[in-house]
């Protein structure tokens, strides 16, 4: 594959320190989240990720729209991950991506499971976190 961009961030000390991007855009202080013991106060890798897949999956609708002539203009999706311990003494991630189109269901599912194809971040993952989907509320 050619990459069409590329970029890094460095982070200093895990979940309890910070994080940036190699030209500073991103530059955020973590910390784990009440739930595994942390103080909450900042950010963490599972927001920064949902962040990031639930913009990439709705730029992938997007697209997909564009291709097939559906015209749309936007695509909101909510990306919820979670995370827990997996069975071999580490840790794994849940995703579930809840997508709402003015759209007939039909037509609409057909989009996100195209998109889901697509998209950067569900080919990341597929074959190693259970991707959820829903489209207005209805489970695909």
């Amino acid at each position: 594959m050619k990459a069409l961009y590329t970029t890094s961030a460095t982070a200093l000390a895990g979940r309890n320190g910070q994080v940036s991007t190699d030209d500073k855009k991103v530059d955020l202080q973590l910390s784990y989240p009440k739930e595994m013991g942390g103080s909450g106060e900042f950010t963490n890798p599972e927001q920064l990720f949902a962040a990031g897949y639930a913009a990439c999956f709705s730029n992938a609708i997007l697209h997909v729209a564009s291709q097939s002539k559906v015209a749309i203009k936007a695509a909101p999706t909510t990306a919820t991950v979670g995370i827990g311990a997996n069975d071999n003494g580490g840790f794994a991630l849940t995703v579930a991506l809840a997508v709402e189109l003015d759209l007939d269901q039909a037509e609409a599912e057909q989009l996100v499971t195209t998109a889901h194809q697509v998209c950067p971040y569900s080919n990341a993952v597929r074959g190693n976190i259970d991707v959820k989907l829903t489209v207005n509320g209805q489970a695909i």
